[in-house]
């Protein structure tokens, strides 16, 4: 059952943020409010550094005078083209008080660096992180909507490289189809807390350029999912991708891959955001980070020659 603040809160974004959104004519500006709410501000406890690695940039935060337990990958969102790592603080904080060493690359963006750029900006930092740690079979990744599909495109392009893949990966309400072809774009198009069906073309449009929608390296839905990590997905029941969430946990399951999809009732599009908000945010964080920690560690047990 969703709680009282999230009937609230997602009210409140239908009538105010979804609003607004849809006003707007270009990406521009559609950028500019999506990140109007990112101020540096002083996180107590944490150690935020600036990251820069094969021509990315971004930051590494883990908890202050603490040894962190699991190195995350997080992929942000902002629908391709907007958004940043401050703007996805309060996720990626929230992790490394949750014992993992964060590093969240500022991947490049559309429509100034549309596709494959954003996901050959993820397999560098990936590839970086793993020289960082050394013991690449305890790394995982996160990600959420474009940052989300991202994740999971990383996934489809280290496979094709026989690249080590990571632990586990967490994916919060993923963007994995921009041929936009899921039915809850259409039956979840008034309730979705945030976006219209409509505005979702034009950022397809930037983010492709002149690329196939059906690309499995733009839209994992229709790659070969066999042979991936463990996946968590997160969707809420009213989002307009919700049948991306869905389709791509019933895919890779039929592919052999071990995922655990669960439908959260009532809540936004990204409600891991909304921590301050609604209750439903910290355990939606509380059971990735368990799960995530939860495969590294069985990886690393496993590297050294045991299972725990």
């Amino acid at each position: 059952m969703a709680s009282f603040k999230a009937h609230i809160f997602s009210f409140m974004m239908r009538h105010t943020f979804k609003r607004r959104l849809a006003k707007l004519k270009t990406l521009q500006d559609a950028r500019a409010l999506m990140g109007s709410g990112a101020r540096p501000r002083i996180h107590r406890g944490l150690d935020i550094q600036a990251w820069h690695v094969n021509g990315v940039a971004g930051e590494r935060i883990v908890k202050a005078g603490t040894t962190p337990r699991t190195p995350l990958l997080y992929l942000h969102g902002g629908g391709f083209f907007a958004c940043s790592p401050l703007t996805h603080r309060p996720i990626t904080t929230t992790f490394a008080r949750m014992g993992f060493e964060v590093f969240v690359p500022d991947y490049r963006k559309s429509p100034e660096h549309p596709f494959p750029a954003g996901l050959n900006d993820a397999q560098q930092a990936y590839h970086a992180v793993r020289a960082i740690v050394a013991d690449e079979r305890r790394i995982v990744v996160a990600g959420d909507s474009a940052g989300g599909g991202l994740s999971a495109s990383l996934l489809l392009a280290l496979k094709n490289e026989g690249a080590p893949m990571p632990a586990g990966v967490a994916l919060f309400s993923p963007f994995v189809d921009l041929t936009l072809s899921g039915d809850s774009m259409a039956f979840n198009a008034s309730r979705c807390a945030m976006f219209h069906p409509e505005g979702f073309q034009r950022v397809v449009d930037a983010y492709l350029a002149d690329a196939n929608p059906r690309d499995p390296m733009a839209s994992p839905l229709f790659g070969k999912l066999d042979n991936l990590p463990p996946l968590l997905i997160h969707v809420g029941a009213d989002e307009t991708l919700l049948d991306d969430a869905r389709r791509f946990a019933q895919s890779a399951q039929d592919a052999g891959t071990a995922v655990s999809l669960q439908v959260w009732p009532v809540v936004p599009h990204v409600w891991q955001l909304f921590r301050k908000a609604i209750p439903e945010a910290q355990q939606s964080l509380e059971q990735a980070a368990a799960f995530l920690h939860t495969q590294a560690d069985a990886a690393s047990s496993f590297d050294s020659g045991f299972v725990k």
